[in-house]
């Protein structure tokens, strides 16, 4: 069988464009055998998880008894936060990442903060050596000593994983990488997609047989995401994706899929020598203070999961030095951009075609929130005038194509996480300050219902 490494598309034979996807030279062949009632892979995730190879039995659902999902603390705020409230127990999950981001720093500084849980960690790309003088400078740094619960596996055998967590008996496996694990049942390289696939499979069957939670690492293609991603992405719980800049400090971690939480949720960390340290306020470092007369720069208030904050906005529009004007950005899409110009060009009267437009979100994060839509227009305004924005004021709106500010969710929390930092002005949409007491608040606040209100506001 062939079947496509992107979207997992199966064919009977080989073509050279995916059916489904539309991506070429993306299907690989996988040996697809006779299926047997319990083969030797199962036999062994059932015997290590303790459980026997009898069929399971339907059962009528008023049978079944429903109860919410215990979780496991892992001592970290923003990983507990991303997971939906901590680990659940039988979960698999799975952690991905650019090479060298700190996917392995991430997991192995969590399981020292966890001494009371006995921990297996199963490493096929590193020696034991390595993973030793990693964990004592990570434990250095946080004052404490590596736990004697955790227990260092270098294996990529499969069938020998299972027998040493038959012997083990531990409350958390971590594999480190999915990627290096390889099943004698299948007769491929270790990596390839059938491999994957089973070995996958065979740890959730033993996850969820044992009550015992599995945390894969797992590597990502040359396009950015999950190596092998939809058949591994189909099998776990919960899919985290690591991210960020190498020449930044800041780590982004987010959650694609999660069975057992929102989806929407965002941790934040900040990669220093002694290890990764959690950003319990980001919004304090990704402000500068020093943007006291610059023009271009811009503030606005977003929300990424359940966390309001705020975030510096810059842009730089300088005349064309081609025939054709550049459209840049960082952090931000491109396409939205684009339709924010033309409503500048539409709506307001700024002629902006003959110009480059460069954006910028500082500190390398990638927002998705569309509340940062007016604080992208008064930063590239600001910049096309040389006029800076007063330092003391922020904004939240989002920018329709007839050139109305459109309300946003949670303003509340916006406002009130504007008026912990010192702002004292806020401008927002109109439609959002019904139902809001405005002396309830320190910080003055300014409702536009157009993008020619906002531009008269704010640059008189």
């Amino acid at each position: 069988m062939y079947v496509c490494d992107y979207c997992g598309q199966e064919s009977v034979k080989w073509v050279g464009k995916c059916p489904a996807c539309g991506r070429w030279n993306t299907m690989k062949e996988i040996q697809v055998k006779a299926e047997k009632p319990t083969s030797a892979i199962t036999r062994a995730a059932l015997k290590a998880a303790g459980q026997s190879t009898h069929q399971a039995r339907p059962l009528p659902v008023r049978e079944i008894e429903a109860a919410s999902e215990p979780r496991m603390d892992m001592h970290d705020a923003e990983l507990n936060r991303v997971l939906g409230g901590g680990l659940v127990h039988g979960s698999l999950v799975l952690l991905g990442g650019e090479p060298g981001i700190g996917k392995s720093t991430l997991v192995l500084q969590t399981m020292l903060h966890l001494p009371e849980r006995r921990v297996l960690y199963v490493s096929g790309e590193e020696s034991a050596r390595q993973i030793k003088l990693r964990a004592e400078r990570l434990a250095k740094a946080a004052g404490t000593t590596a736990g004697e619960n955790l227990f260092i596996l270098c294996e990529t055998s499969l069938e020998g994983i299972y027998e040493q967590i038959e012997e083990v008996q531990p409350e958390l496996v971590v594999i480190d990488s999915i990627q290096t694990i390889e099943t004698e049942t299948v007769e491929s390289a270790p990596g390839s997609l059938s491999q994957i696939r089973e070995c996958a499979a065979s740890l959730l069957r033993y996850a969820k047989g044992g009550g015992v939670s599995i945390l894969l690492i797992g590597h990502i293609n040359k396009e950015g995401s999950l190596a092998g991603p939809k058949v591994l992405e189909h099998i776990v719980d919960t899919v985290l994706q690591f991210e960020g800049d190498q020449h930044y400090m800041y780590r982004i971690l987010r959650s694609q899929k999660n069975r057992f939480g929102s989806t929407s949720e965002l941790g934040i960390y900040e990669m220093r020598q002694e290890g990764l340290r959690q950003v319990s306020n980001p919004s304090e470092l990704l402000l500068t203070d020093n943007r006291d007369g610059l023009s271009g720069v811009s503030i606005a208030c977003a929300i990424e999961g359940a966390r309001p904050f705020l975030i510096e906005t810059q842009a730089l529009v300088s005349t064309a030095a081609y025939g054709t004007a550049q459209r840049s950005t960082t952090g931000f899409d491109g396409r939205r951009l684009n339709m924010l110009l033309a409503v500048l060009e539409k709506r307001v009267g700024f002629k902006l075609a003959q110009k480059d437009v460069f954006l910028n979100i500082a500190g390398g994060l990638r927002v998705t929130d569309p509340a940062i839509d007016l604080s992208v227009l008064a930063a590239v305004l600001s910049s096309n005038g040389d006029m800076p924005i007063d330092t003391d004021v922020c904004m939240a709106g989002e920018v329709g194509l007839s050139g109305e500010i459109r309300p946003v969710s949670r303003i509340e929390q916006r406002i009130a996480e504007a008026q912990k930092l010192g702002f004292r002005r806020m401008v927002l949409p109109a439609h959002n300050m019904k139902g809001i007491d405005a002396a309830s608040y320190s910080i003055q606040l300014v409702p536009v219902r157009r993008v020619v209100e906002a531009v008269r506001e704010l640059f008189g």
